[in-house]
C-alpha cells in the first residue's frame, strides 16, 4: 500500500539528491513511483517545435521510487513512518509514527 500522496512534503533516503525534501507533484501508485519538486533532475534536450517555441537543454523532474523516499512529518519536523488508523467515525486517516500526529 502506497501512504505518499500528492502534495506530501518528502526527504530522499536514498540516491544522487540523498537528503534533499522536496513537495510531491505527481504519485504513479502502479509504478511505484512519485515526481518529486526539486529532485532527480534529467537533462531533456528538446527540439524547437513551432516558430515561437524554444529548444535546447531542459532540465525536467523525472519519478523517483517510492521506497527512496520518506514522509516528513509537520509536528515533530523530521521524515518518520505513516501510520493508518480508523476513526470513530469510520474514517480513515495518516498519522506519524513518532509523535502520533495526524498528518
Amino acid at each position: 500500500m502506497i501512504k505518499i500522496k500528492k502534495n506530501d512534503t518528502v526527504k530522499v533516503l536514498a540516491g544522487k539528491d540523498k537528503g534533499k525534501t522536496g513537495k510531491v507533484l505527481k504519485v504513479f501508485p502502479v509504478n511505484s513511483r512519485a515526481i518529486v519538486q526539486g529532485i532527480n533532475f534529467a537533462i531533456k534536450h528538446q527540439r524547437r517545435t513551432k516558430q515561437d517555441d524554444q529548444g535546447g537543454i531542459i532540465h525536467k523532474e523525472s519519478p523517483i521510487n517510492i521506497s527512496n523516499l520518506a514522509v516528513v512529518c509537520k509536528g515533530c519536523n523530521r521524515h518518520t513512518r505513516v501510520g493508518m488508523d480508523i476513526l470513530n467515525d469510520g474514517s480513515k486517516v495518516r498519522f506519524c509514527r513518532k509523535c502520533k500526529e495526524v498528518l
